[in-house]
């Protein structure tokens, strides 16, 4: 994933780039009381595992590099952990990450948990609020943004505590389409856009970064930018909000 951000001094594209290399997983111990626990996956982690080549170009650029953390199908997720320690434990692994790796904070992404499975307990009101709650104090400066969709996107608030204004930014998850995060976020935070580089149109990807633009939002959403030359689908939204056409350089 990768977001423009509008409202900044522009030296690339995209001002956001997120690497969707953790999962919360289970621990041995499968069950309701099972304590989820972070884990490396796929070929993403190897970007983690080459941070000086891979992540620091980036950064060098201007552009953040967050940490996207998803579910890993075994019933382990965001939303129900069995008590306020053990979000707070799964809090710490990030903050850890976070610093171990270089990168400049987490993104949430409540897909793929499938909760219930290997006997874990359903979504729950208070699990959410705790996690992020206990990572914001772990990482005051760090950037905390979040994937309208899932269980604990419909979360946010528990005990009095509403942590929507512990997330910098919210995006909206269906590519190629317009909605809201519901979220009570300013504006200048928030990607109603989203679109799918090579699936989604150039017509639908200039729509609605204009629409961005005429709304006054400060995100734009995109998804799947690869190593070849995009440089045709990005202009199709730099255009519109900046003004100017992207080049690629390889």
């Amino acid at each position: 994933m990768f977001a423009s951000v509008r409202n900044r001094a522009r030296k690339a594209a995209l001002a956001l780039a997120a690497v969707a290399a953790l999962t919360c997983a289970m621990t041995a111990t499968p069950g309701a009381t099972a304590a989820p626990a972070a884990r490396k996956q796929g070929p993403a982690s190897v970007v983690l595992d080459n941070a000086v080549t891979e992540i620091r170009p980036l950064q060098q650029k201007g552009i953040k590099v967050v940490l996207s953390v998803l579910g890993n199908h075994q019933g382990a997720g965001f939303a129900n952990f069995p008590s306020q320690q053990a979000a707070s434990a799964f809090a710490k692994q990030l903050s850890d990450a976070v610093a171990r790796y270089g990168l400049d904070g987490i993104d949430f992404d409540d897909e793929y948990a499938e909760y219930g499975n290997n006997g874990t307990g359903q979504p729950n009101s208070s699990s959410f609020v705790h996690l992020v709650t206990a990572l914001r104090a772990n990482m005051p400066g760090k950037i905390i943004s979040l994937y309208n969709i899932g269980p604990a996107a419909s979360r946010l608030s528990y005990g009095g505590v509403n942590v929507s204004s512990k997330f910098d930014y919210a995006w909206n998850p269906y590519y190629g389409s317009w909605q809201v995060p519901g979220i009570a976020l300013p504006k200048s935070k928030l990607s109603p856009a989203a679109v799918e580089i090579g699936g989604t149109s150039r017509n639908t990807i200039a729509s609605l970064a204009r629409r961005t633009v005429s709304e006054g939002y400060g995100v734009y959403l995109t998804y799947n930018l690869d190593g070849s030359d995009r440089s045709a689908d990005v202009s199709a939204f730099t255009k519109e909000l900046y003004g100017s056409a992207a080049v690629y350089t390889p």
